[in-house]
């Protein structure tokens, strides 16, 4: 009987972030399934074991070793101070390519302009510790209670201001609440237990996963253009193009053509292909980008 393969637990978070980071994993080439039904599902590598949950607990969980690696919000490792090795950086949010952002946030009639103004003032916040710290750094004293939630509707009858998290800003907008001041920009983090990094393993297989993860987000918003061309026009194409960068350009067999291959950004495709085909290209085919890897 085959020994079993070795497993590396990866934790994943639960809610807002989830859809994002599984269409993340799936256009890395990890296909995860369950993920409505299980907090333990499916995956289609046995070298995986994965584990949803909250974003705020799994920096602590990779920081106690139950999770070998994860993905969470830079926020929230902060906030937990867990102590984590960073792997690399993932931008992508919940509904933009924008940050994260957790803001200092008032009524928009407040009399409060800036964060001095709440010295000896009372703060509702999720992020507790990240707001304290925050407080701390301006030298401004102030009561920091924990918010369960719906922590824009606090404000002004049971606090002063509130510590809230947006991408957009447009729902505070639409609940008349006014930005004071931004405590921090947050992107998800692929992070690792120091003992799993100690691991030849597991260290390996966490730096596969962080090349693909990066590469198919390197590879959003870009799409793949081949096309075959005259060979005496590849340099009056370049010239003219300057967005098409270093193509490949191969020969074709038995003939004067060129074939040309590149990538592009997708928002520029409707104005390139018709200056492409007034050059002389001709079989201009786009095709979709999974992963990009440089």
């Amino acid at each position: 009987m085959p020994d079993a393969p070795r497993q590396l637990k990866l934790g994943l978070p639960s809610g807002s972030l989830q859809e994002p980071t599984l269409a993340l994993l799936a256009r890395a080439g990890f296909s995860v399934s369950g993920a409505s039904r299980s907090y333990r599902p499916a995956v289609d590598d046995p070298e995986l074991e994965i584990r949803l949950l909250r974003a705020q607990e799994i920096g602590r969980y990779v920081d106690h070793g139950f999770l070998d690696a994860g993905i969470t919000g830079r926020d929230w490792i902060i906030e937990n101070d867990a102590k984590v090795e960073y792997i690399c950086e993932l931008p992508y949010s919940r509904s933009t390519p924008r940050p994260t952002r957790w803001v200092l946030v008032v009524p928009e009639d407040s009399p409060i302009q800036t964060v001095h103004d709440l010295q000896g003032k009372r703060i509702a916040a999720e992020a507790v510790g990240l707001t304290k710290r925050y407080l701390e750094s301006k030298g401004v004293q102030a009561e920091v209670e924990f918010s369960w939630g719906a922590t824009e509707v606090k404000v002004p009858e049971l606090v002063d201001a509130i510590v809230d998290i947006t991408e957009t800003g447009s729902s505070l907008r639409a609940n008349r609440l006014r930005i004071v001041d931004t405590l921090l920009e947050s992107y998800p983090q692929f992070v690792a237990s120091p003992a799993a990094m100690a691991d030849p393993w597991k260290a390996d297989k966490i730096a596969r996963i962080a090349m693909l993860l990066k590469g198919a987000l390197d590879a959003r918003g870009k799409v793949g253009l081949k096309m075959n061309l005259p060979s005496h026009r590849v340099k009056a194409l370049v010239e003219a193009l300057p967005s098409l960068r270093r193509p490949t350009i191969s020969p074709l067999y038995d003939s004067d053509w060129v074939s040309v291959e590149t990538v592009i950004d997708e928002s520029i495709v409707r104005e390139i292909i018709p200056q492409l085909k007034a050059l002389g290209a001709e079989g201009i085919i786009e095709y979709p980008l999974n992963k990009l890897v440089h």
